[in-house]
């Protein structure tokens, strides 16, 4: 059956139910195609779930550092993985069925279930529907990425997907890889009461952050009780006596971790692969992404790809903007760019790290002349009534147009005081905007002000 439509849009992620409500206000129909969960990986698999679980966790961790804050031990107790699974699966049903009615009850939007795959540039065939539109918006999402790793054939394993539906603590988990998706795992699983060792190819952890930021994440981590096996190369896998076996060659610890679960956590890869690009005339790059300019257009007039496809943001913020660069374009006539979004993001370690613009070994590598300003949350007084010291507040600000470059946060508090800074960085505002401002106390932000009231010269050679 032939169908045709203003605008297909594929895949049920960030960007693509709001485009289609935008587009369905302003007159369009639209073919909406999703072959499994609505709500894409942020709401199925990724922030939604992960976060509520990693909100049980953090409870538990604070039962047992009951004594912390005068209170009585909590004594002894086990988790159960099940009724913490249990929460997050209803957080995670609600919201997705919340999200299904909004689409399948919006005037002027059909909803298609199936894969969809391209017959031409202009139309896609989803099982025995041919959908056919002059705009088609590819929102088709990401999975975990299976390296091709010695020896993963021969035993099972998890990816950040497949862990969520666990309802038994792992004993001993073992983790290869130190994202933002290992760091968070190894951290919620800890807090239940499992073992974890983080396997990591890298000698540091965050090799993309500055040293001193990685050195915090790695105290935070540690502190708990994690294993940190970095600088771990030729891993391979074997299943021993039952038992996943990751084998390393690490200069200081050349021994072999074994555990009861194995969690691969090696990256993601674009869902791009069975779409049949060739037909509609696209290709995508070495690594499955979708090239695109800066409105977010593919190299075929009149095809878009937006989210985790293309490339540039792989975060729900991002694909969220990309809705937004779309939206504005077509149906505003507006100029927004991707290049006009700050490269901000967080990991949600506890304490959490956030970031916004340059590092400061970026800023040393350009030799901008900089000043830095940085202070521990243990002189945070609102950190310290919580009893949570841990990390820092860093800015980075130009020495000579007192712009700011970046920031990091690692501490209590910091995914969301970090959002001050993003704004006057966005506003184009400096340090002397920020020191001037007066916020709340008492605080984690209200020590911002401050900390760009302390700036010193920055080195700029690098170190």
């Amino acid at each position: 059956m032939n169908h045709s439509f203003d605008a297909l849009i594929i895949g049920a992620g960030q960007a693509g139910p709001s485009l289609a409500g935008r587009l369905t206000a302003a007159g369009w129909t639209v073919g909406f195609v999703e072959r499994k969960n609505f709500g894409g990986t942020c709401v199925n698999t990724g922030c939604t779930p992960t976060k509520a679980m990693i909100a049980s966790a953090k409870a538990a961790h604070t039962l047992r550092q009951a004594t912390n804050y005068g209170l009585p031990p909590a004594g002894d107790f086990t988790v159960d993985l099940a009724q913490v699974v249990a929460r997050k699966d209803a957080i995670v049903a609600a919201s997705r069925a919340s999200l299904e009615k909004w689409l399948t009850q919006m005037p002027g939007c059909t909803v298609f279930r199936g894969t969809a795959r391209f017959l031409s540039p202009t139309t896609m065939q989803v099982d025995d529907a041919v959908l056919e539109a002059k705009h088609i918006f590819l929102n088709v999402g990401g999975r975990p990425a299976i390296p091709a790793l010695p020896g993963i054939d021969q035993l099972p394993f998890l990816t950040s997907s497949t862990i969520l539906a666990l309802e038994e603590l792992p004993t001993h988990l073992i983790i290869v890889g130190a994202g933002a998706v290992g760091l968070e795992f190894a951290q919620l699983f800890r807090r239940l009461g499992s073992q974890v060792t983080i396997v990591e190819r890298s000698p540091r952890l965050l090799p993309h952050d500055d040293e001193d930021v990685a050195a915090a994440v790695a105290d935070i981590l540690t502190s708990e009780g994690i294993t940190l096996r970095l600088g771990a190369e030729c891993i391979s896998m074997a299943l021993e006596d039952g038992q996943p076996v990751v084998h390393v060659s690490c200069e200081e610890d050349p021994s072999s971790s074994r555990g009861s679960h194995l969690l691969l956590a090696m990256g993601r890869q674009p869902n791009t692969d069975d779409l049949d690009l060739a037909k509609a005339g696209l290709q995508a790059d070495a690594r499955g992404y979708l090239p695109v300019d800066e409105e977010l257009r593919t190299t075929v007039p009149g095809i878009w790809a937006l989210g985790d496809c293309n490339g540039r943001g792989a975060f729900t913020h991002t694909a969220y903007n990309d809705f937004e660069i779309v939206a504005a374009n077509l149906l505003n006539h507006e100029q927004r760019r991707v290049s006009d979004r700050l490269p901000v993001s967080a990991i949600y370690v506890d304490p959490p790290f956030a970031k916004v613009g340059l590092t400061e070994a970026e800023v040393r590598a350009a030799g901008t002349p900089a000043l830095i300003g940085k202070r521990p949350m243990t002189k945070v007084g609102r950190a310290v009534e919580k009893g949570e010291t841990k990390g820092f507040i860093k800015v980075l600000v130009h020495a000579e147009t007192d712009q700011i470059l970046g920031a990091s946060i690692v501490g209590v508090g910091g995914d969301e005081a970090i959002h001050c800074i993003i704004t006057a960085k966005y506003a184009q505002q400096t340090a002397a905007f920020m020191r001037r401002n007066v916020f709340i106390h008492p605080t984690v932000s209200e020590l911002i002000p401050t900390v760009f009231g302390e700036l010193k010269p920055l080195e700029t050679a690098v170190q």
